[in-house]
């Protein structure tokens, strides 16, 4: 008897394999009036951003969730926001190397091999641990980021330039700024 479902039964075809059918690494001809090798920086670069970023966006989850004391309720919605934010950025920068031929990182597993930002302990720090350790990571890829908009730029990559300064750089920037003001050691209330 055959364990193969019949044509046209509804039964899902399960436990599939497949052969992969593009490296990590490597990019498809797209006609986008850039080289290849230009294509292939911007890949590499990206996905390093890229590994960072999907990082950012789970150690704000993880604060969010984690956070306490008399902030507790203003810096919970804002880390939510901004782990939003970083989601939205996960996935512009992986349809960026998609869109030039390349293979975005997505498992985690490869996210940890190639991330540069410095892992966490795995309990609950202080809140103004917290938060320094988002700003650190911010400028990891803040450093990042400008390196690679401006090298992409040399090679004529307009549009991978354009995501790295007007969504990656603004809204991490503007998210560091709003993490440092909540380390001022200014009292809540005046006597």
């Amino acid at each position: 008897m055959s364990a193969q479902p019949t044509v046209g039964g509804g039964q899902p075809w399960l436990h599939q394999k497949g052969e992969v059918i593009q490296e990590f690494g490597t990019v498809k001809l797209f006609p986008l009036g850039l080289t290849h090798d230009a294509r292939m920086y911007a890949c590499q670069r990206l996905n390093r951003v890229l590994a960072d970023t999907q990082i950012l966006y789970g150690l704000y989850k993880k604060h969010h969730w984690l956070v306490r004391g008399a902030t507790f309720y203003q810096l919970h919605l804002v880390l939510d926001k901004h782990a939003e934010e970083q989601l939205a950025l996960v996935d512009a920068l992986a349809e960026r190397v998609q869109s030039l031929g390349g293979v975005a990182v997505g498992d985690p597993r490869h996210v940890a091999e190639l991330t540069s930002v410095k892992r966490p302990p795995n309990g609950v720090e202080e809140v103004p641990a917290m938060l320094s350790r988002l700003l650190e990571a911010h400028e990891t890829i803040l450093i990042d980021a400008h390196d690679a908009a401006a090298r992409v730029a040399e090679l004529g990559d307009d549009g991978t330039n354009d995501l790295l300064v007007s969504q990656v750089i603004r809204t991490g920037e503007q998210q560091a700024w709003f993490l440092a003001e909540h380390l001022v050691d200014t009292p809540l209330v005046r006597a």
